[in-house]
């Protein structure tokens, strides 16, 4: 079943956030993933709206788990971090 990390960011440094982006998607790939969303325009239609929204798609939750605590991914993280505030999460898909 697919697995998905779901991520709200809020960027505070723009050059730092560019230099985490370019240097994660290759990661992604390496680790079966790609993008769905990828801070494309969001509306909000309830609650409080979203900043840059990211939604990466991984063929299992296992597949997710080892990217997302790779030591490849690790510094990207910190990186991550001090260029962007949000919320990530780990999300089972539905098999229907």
């Amino acid at each position: 079943m697919p697995a998905y990390l779901v991520a709200n960011i809020v960027m505070k440094d723009p050059v730092a956030y560019a230099e985490y982006g370019s240097k994660v998607a290759p990661l992604i790939a390496q680790f079966g993933g790609r993008y769905l969303i990828r801070g494309g325009a969001a509306e909000a239609v309830e609650g409080q709206p979203f900043k840059r929204v990211v939604v990466l798609e991984f063929a299992d939750m296992a597949a997710l788990k080892a990217f997302y605590f790779s030591p490849e991914y690790a510094p990207l993280i910190a990186l991550r971090q001090r260029a962007a505030d949000g919320d990530v999460s780990l999300v089972e898909g539905y098999a229907g």
